[in-house]
């Protein structure tokens, strides 16, 4: 008989989450400071793809978030794409102070929906809130687009770590809500769970993981 320690038990998923944007509006360092509470001023652009686990803890549950940071150069985008493959969450992140990232936002979100397996839940990121005297892209304008979209939306600050964990935990915290449920439909019905495994990513059906509504987009929207 195999008997299988507490420790062992408490890593009950992995979920697979991309950063994803033009290049310098911050992701790298938005992953520095979830992952590793540092922020680096001087940082070089990402090249080709890198990625960080962190541990989340929900409804004393371990979840394993595997954050992969993409190159946001255009000359990387061949490459990278492949890594959208089994992401269940995203961060589509854009920089406040400049407004050709935020343009840029309806063309990733096509990509990310090409290249993903399913739809991901996903939260629209507004980061550098500390630069308020440069900004170009309004709150409004944000929340807006984040509601046309059915995204969830936050304005963040690797600098000043604002909100920094909180939209991570956002997207963390919904695919996990989403494994619930069907978790418990699958008991209701007397049949075996098939979202749940150990050590693999979790994939969820498209049909049963809609992106959030406005309501619901609103309400995960935060500034700086």
């Amino acid at each position: 008989m195999d008997f299988v320690t507490e420790e062992e038990k408490t890593e009950d998923y992995l979920f697979k989450i991309v950063l994803v944007g033009d290049s310098a509006v911050g992701k790298s360092n938005l992953l520095a400071r979830f992952a590793r509470d540092e922020f680096y001023p001087n940082s070089k652009s990402t090249i080709g793809v890198e990625f960080q686990t962190q541990k989340v803890h929900i409804d004393g549950k371990e979840i394993k978030a595997q954050i992969w940071d993409t190159a946001g150069q255009e000359r990387f985008r061949a490459v990278t794409s492949a890594y959208y493959r089994g992401a269940v969450g995203a961060l589509l992140v854009y920089d406040i102070s400049r407004r050709q990232t935020f343009d840029s936002i309806g063309r990733w979100l096509n990509e990310l929906q090409t290249h993903s397996d399913m739809n991901v839940v996903t939260i629209l990121v507004g980061n550098k809130s500390d630069l308020r005297d440069a900004r170009e892209v309004s709150i409004a304008e944000g929340k807006s687009l984040a509601e046309a979209q059915g995204l969830f939306f936050m304005e963040t600050s690797a600098l000043d770590s604002s909100n920094v964990s909180a939209a991570f935990q956002t997207v963390v915290k919904e695919i996990y809500n989403i494994l619930s449920k069907k978790v418990m439909m699958s008991h209701e019905l007397n049949k075996p769970d098939s979202s749940s495994f150990d050590g693999k990513t979790v994939v969820l059906p498209s049909e049963d993981n809609p992106q959030p509504d406005a309501a619901e987009a609103k309400a995960g929207g935060g500034c700086c």
